[in-house]
């Protein structure tokens, strides 16, 4: 009797290829991706450091030098792969790597060169707020990159993340270390901003699953938050708690936040720049009826179990670096 087939084994067939497939988010999509069954082309400027990041996985993915930046570069990236998925992000521009180029200009010239290419599937990573009439260039960037993608891709998939957090993130791991370090904690504004975080791993599986022909109802925008709504304040209080310590909040207004941003932005690794400000100036969730991880039954995990992991990694540093 014939044997039936896996569907590992048909995936193992599907090539799917990552732009910025090492980064925060798109290293979790690939590691989903390979434990799918689905052979795995990492895309990178530099794909030495493909190896080292993926050295823990049970199977690894192919490191293939390419930058999205040179659309000659991209070519035999795309080749016989199924889908593609650009989770290639700036958010910081320095000197030709601007907003434009990276969001805008280059994710058209993938979408386009994927569609030349017979590409099945395209998945553009985004994020919640995205907006081309925005005043922000960054916020303005990524809603304009929407825009050119689905236009060189019709039925590109559009992925819209809240802010992600997980144990290497950006957001959530600096408000813990501040939290345990300043005796007052400054708020943008007056704290009254929403955020609805999203744990990165959830949303790297909610790609794998789309990827793996689960769309809900043939949607074509996403949109993937947490299961709480917190106002900045709140998730402040929140964190702390689960720190065990207690926090003071100062509010300062944006306007100096712009300042001391514009002077941070000078030095070479800028703790805080005004694309961020700008950010913070703008409710972070999840829009009423957008289909989101429900949709793709995934139960999203609450900031509880992040703060664990980020706690847990810290120690691991430390114990690291304690003398024998």
């Amino acid at each position: 009797m014939a044997r039936q087939m896996d569907p590992d084994d048909l995936n193992t067939k599907r090539i799917v290829t990552v732009f910025g497939g090492t980064g925060f988010l798109g290293r979790r999509i690939v590691k989903r991706l390979l434990e799918r069954g689905f052979t795995v082309r990492a895309a990178s400027r530099h794909p030495a450091r493909v190896g080292p990041v993926f050295s823990s996985t049970a199977r690894m993915p192919e490191a293939v030098k390419a930058d999205i930046l040179d659309a000659s570069s991209i070519g035999l990236a795309i080749a016989g792969s199924q889908a593609i998925v650009n989770a290639v992000s700036l958010y910081v521009e320095q000197g030709a790597q601007t907003f434009e180029r990276v969001h805008v200009k280059a994710a058209a010239d993938l979408a386009a060169a994927s569609r030349a290419g017979e590409v099945d599937q395209f998945v553009q990573i985004s994020g919640i707020g995205s907006d081309p009439q925005s005043d922000s260039n960054y916020i303005s960037a990524r809603g304009r990159g929407e825009v050119v993608v689905t236009s060189a891709f019709p039925g590109a998939l559009i992925v819209r993340p809240a802010v992600m957090t997980g144990p290497d993130d950006v957001f959530l791991t600096t408000i813990v270390r501040l939290i345990r370090l300043l005796p007052v904690y400054p708020l943008f504004g007056d704290g009254g901003t929403r955020l609805q975080p999203v744990y990165v791993a959830d949303v790297a599986e909610a790609v794998s699953r789309l990827i793996d022909g689960r769309n809900h109802k043939g949607s074509s925008i996403f949109e993937f938050g947490g299961p709480r709504i917190y106002t900045y304040t709140e998730l402040l209080r929140e964190v702390a708690r689960q720190l065990h310590t207690h926090i003071r909040l100062m509010p300062v207004p944006f306007a100096a936040w712009d300042a001391l941003a514009g002077v941070a932005e000078l030095l070479p690794a800028a703790p805080i720049t005004r694309n961020q400000v700008d950010l913070m100036r703008h409710d972070n969730v999840a829009a009423i009826g957008a289909p989101g991880l429900k949709e793709l039954y995934i139960e999203p995990r609450d900031i509880d179990e992040v703060i664990r992991l980020i706690e847990r990694r810290a120690r691991d540093a430390g114990s690291r670096s304690s003398p024998a």
